[in-house]
């Protein structure tokens, strides 16, 4: 059985490693090529924290480890101001903000088993309406 899992796991490596040679070369389907995250899915249409310095990279003078500290800055702003109950508005993105949640009952989804949910705080995230018109949202109505 080890030794079923010891092929199986080689096969898997030398797959990552053609994706990401072709990948590197420009070739291939995007979607075979994307990375692969922790649970094994292909990881396609996100943009991560690595991929954004790369891209604020690109498009300024700055060096990729001044991008990804330039973005780990403005992440540490945001998450310091939603802690501290303000709103935070990008410009042409949207709004986040922090919503209180009331107190509420619920069911366990195992069991069925009536519960009671404490109150809380939850992030709404409110689109722009100029991101909105640009993904055809239409009226720019609802978030």
């Amino acid at each position: 059985m080890a030794q079923k899992n010891e092929k199986l796991k080689k096969a898997k490596t030398q797959t990552l490693l053609d994706d990401a040679t072709l990948a590197a070369a420009g070739q291939g389907d995007p979607a075979v090529n994307a990375p692969v995250t922790k649970t094994g899915a292909r990881d396609v249409g996100r943009l991560g924290k690595a991929n954004l310095a790369e891209h604020v990279a690109k498009n300024t003078s700055l060096s990729k480890g001044q991008a990804n500290l330039a973005v780990d800055a403005m992440i540490g702003a945001v998450v310091e101001a939603l802690r501290q109950g303000q709103s935070v508005g990008l410009p042409g993105l949207g709004t986040l903000s922090v919503r209180e949640t009331a107190a509420r009952s619920g069911v366990r989804p195992g069991t069925s088993e009536r519960i009671q949910i404490p109150a809380g705080r939850k992030v709404a995230f409110k689109a722009a309406t100029t991101l909105r018109g640009s993904l055809g949202g239409g009226s720019g109505e609802g978030a």
